[in-house]
């Protein structure tokens, strides 16, 4: 059975307080189409993590500690969507890419956070090694439509770019410095993995959530490609 990876924000769980009705069909989608598919959902830290992180960065602690406390966060939100999908859900958290695989032996839908600590990594690159893992495609759920020229939600004259080669959103991604918590589409490291492993890897918003099941259903969707 095909494998899909999912990097699912964490802003779109909690983007103030817990999104029911987005869970609620997540949840509808994801289970129904897990008669096609098996899926690993990787769960960020979004908005909650941040909050943390900033406060650890005015008392001036260093990147390490600041990427542990959003790990742990990561693991949260990952337990939280599993108790969410009930029993139709693996109900562990794996801790290494070994345990990812061994569980999606037993169950169809796994959640993970954060792995194991590693220097300038988000869950988006933890959702990168995973793909490489099972020779998957990477899709990366977000708030916006896809990848544009700039920033959508501040300039009106942003592009949208609904493909782009890998080596050209390498450039893009790798000219923004890695901070933990950082807040862009997709992050530094996760760029270089999917350079390294050419993974083709697809953006979508996922607060459109007939777009993602189009997606799933190989029907016409918006959305970026990188490949």
């Amino acid at each position: 059975m095909k494998v899909m990876v999912i990097s699912l924000g964490g802003s779109l769980i909690v983007p103030n307080e817990v999104d029911y009705k987005f869970l609620k069909n997540f949840k509808r989608i994801i289970t129904k189409l897990s008669k096609k598919y098996k899926f690993v959902i990787v769960t960020g830290g979004g908005r909650v993590a941040r909050i943390y992180i900033n406060a650890l960065a005015k008392e001036g602690l260093d990147e390490k500690t600041k990427s542990l406390i959003g790990i742990g966060i990561t693991r949260f939100n990952a337990r939280f969507m599993a108790r969410f999908f009930e029993k139709i859900a693996g109900q562990n958290i794996p801790h290494s890419l070994r345990e990812v695989k061994n569980m999606l032996a037993k169950d169809k839908i796994i959640f993970a956070g954060g792995l194991r600590y590693e220097a300038d990594n988000t869950s988006d690159g933890t959702s990168a090694h995973v793909a490489n893992l099972f020779k998957a495609n990477l899709i990366n759920l977000t708030n916006v439509n896809g990848l544009y020229t700039k920033n959508p939600k501040v300039f009106k004259d942003a592009k949208f770019i609904p493909k782009i080669s890998i080596n050209d959103f390498y450039k893009i991604a790798t000219k923004i410095k890695y901070k933990a918590g950082q807040h862009f589409v997709l992050d530094h490291h996760e760029a270089t993995l999917i350079k390294r492993y050419r993974i083709k890897t697809y953006i979508l918003n996922c607060k459109n959530l007939k777009n993602f099941e189009n997606f799933l259903k190989v029907k016409r969707f918006i959305g970026t490609a990188i490949y």
